[in-house]
């Protein structure tokens, strides 16, 4: 996977093929699948590059088909649905070995002025306060598998996350009405360049890394626990205002409803400011063999 924000440019790079048609590269990762993020920011990518010019996307809607191969490259075929004055929409299929796993639709509009309003942030630490991810996910494998800080680094370094405590070990405010609930602190590490497709791409890669993790938090499970099938379904993204994957974004997640093996996620995205800039849904399988 991307050690660096260079690196991960350099994956969300996808290869111009044919009209519509292009090739995302796959990183050197010990992962047995693709990695779910990556395939959805390639995905956008390739939307975003047969949008008229001056249109930004302001949401997804996309569901994981198959696993992905890690050894081969991906495919998105993307299909022109509708370009009208103030939104265009695209549908992309991204590919393996001539079978669809994963799909996407996706919308771009005009930037305009409009109606403002939005809830108002939580109170919480700042990222300086957070525990890195890296130490969570040390402990974590301490109880589950043979992992360690170092898989961390080979894997994720690209992302400098920081975790502010979920409402089972504590950290986040008290709410028994909302037992299956996660903060963390998240960025890109390093320089993404200007606004634009390139951080929405970026935030859609993260976005997919430790959601799923709240409809775990009230059970003491993890996505390495003993027993646990645990896998992305589908993932939407709404983006309510311009911002950047590579400044520090709270990432305030809940799970409302487990059930059926499966689990609904919810996050809400601010940035230091305080400005609720997007906002992802997700539901995972949570299959305990």
């Amino acid at each position: 996977m991307p050690r660096s924000a260079a690196e991960l440019r350099e994956l969300l790079d996808i290869e111009d093929l044919d009209k519509n048609l292009f090739r995302g590269r796959q990183p050197e990762t010990s992962l047995q699948r693709v990695f779910g993020g990556q395939v959805a920011a390639q995905a956008l990518i390739a939307a975003a590059r047969t949008a008229p010019d001056g249109f930004a996307a302001h949401s997804l809607h996309s569901y994981f088909l198959r696993p992905g191969d890690t050894a081969v490259p991906i495919i998105y075929d993307v299909e022109t649905l509708r370009d009208g004055r103030s939104f265009a929409t695209r549908r992309v299929v991204a590919r393996q070995h001539g079978r669809p796993i994963y799909l996407m639709s996706a919308s771009f509009q005009v930037p305009e002025e409009g109606l403002e309003h939005q809830d108002t942030m939580p109170e919480v630490l700042p990222p300086e306060q957070g525990v890195p991810m890296a130490e969570i996910f040390a402990k974590a494998a301490s109880r589950t598998t043979s992992g360690s800080t170092d898989e961390w680094v080979r894997e994720w370094a690209a992302l400098d996350v920081r975790s502010l405590g979920d409402s089972h070990v504590g950290g986040v405010a008290e709410d028994d009405t909302r037992p299956a609930r996660a903060q963390l602190w998240v960025r890109v590490d390093g320089d993404l360049g200007e606004p634009g497709i390139d951080q929405q791409a970026a935030f859609t890669y993260a976005s997919d890394m430790t959601l799923i993790r709240a409809s775990l938090v009230p059970h003491d499970r993890f996505v390495s626990s003993p027993g646990m099938q645990v896998a992305s379904l589908d993932h939407t993204i709404w983006f309510h205002r311009p911002f950047r994957a590579d400044e520090w974004w709270l990432f305030d997640q809940h799970s409302p409803v487990a059930a059926g093996g499966r689990g609904l996620n919810l996050a809400r995205v601010w940035t230091q400011s305080g400005e609720l800039v997007a906002t992802v849904a997700q539901e995972g399988l949570i299959r305990q063999r």
